[in-house]
């Protein structure tokens, strides 16, 4: 008993460190969800097998959303690859195609026909397993695109695209949670889906 009064204050610091150190730890692991930032409009497309695809065919799954064209020179190649990095660190952690899939859908469908999608795709080693390639009306693409992820596609009298380059994540229910900007490398967009697929 006399031992025990004599270590009291040792024994209570000793709680507060411990507790101390599984807040700290704690703070420094845990994830804040996401916000929700808004719901995700159905559509309904066409893959490059030729079967319709709506969203919520998808649904049930943490997706990401690009939308490109295949004649595009610069950006849609270089995020078409960032996000086939994506896919394979997704495979190693066993969610590609089960818990996670991609969504890569042409505003430029009257050149972007079924065999050019695939063969764009095929560039870059795309598991259609798990990443859809869709193609549907333009200007429903279009008003997906600026209505639900408020992503700016404009086309010149040339049949020239200016559109922002930005990848859109959403969630099992089809709701939109974050977007990510070209800075963003795969390994932070993987983890993304990771993390809302824990959840």
């Amino acid at each position: 008993m006399t031992v025990l009064r004599k270590y009291k204050w040792t024994w209570v610091l000793l709680a507060v460190c411990v507790i101390l150190a599984g807040y700290l730890l704690w703070s420094t692991y845990a994830k804040p969800k996401l916000p929700v930032i808004r719901p995700v409009a159905d559509f309904s497309m066409e893959n490059v097998d030729g079967r319709t695809v709506t969203l919520q065919d998808t649904n049930g799954q943490v997706r990401l959303f690009y939308f490109f064209f295949a004649n595009c020179p610069d950006v849609c190649p270089m995020t078409t690859f960032r996000l086939s990095q994506v896919q394979d660190i997704l495979k190693e952690k066993g969610l590609f195609g089960k818990d996670a899939s991609i969504v890569s859908v042409t505003f430029d469908p009257a050149r972007d026909t079924r065999e050019k999608i695939k063969a764009f795709g095929d560039k870059f080693k795309a598991d259609y397993a798990g990443w859809y390639f869709l193609r549907g009306d333009q200007q429903k693409t279009i008003n997906l695109a600026m209505n639900s992820f408020q992503i700016l596609i404009n086309k010149d009298q040339n049949d020239n695209f200016v559109h922002m380059d930005l990848i859109g994540l959403v969630d099992r229910e089809g709701q939109l949670r974050a977007i990510y900007r070209p800075q963003a490398t795969a390994a932070e967009i993987a983890q993304g889906v990771e993390n809302l697929a824990r959840e």
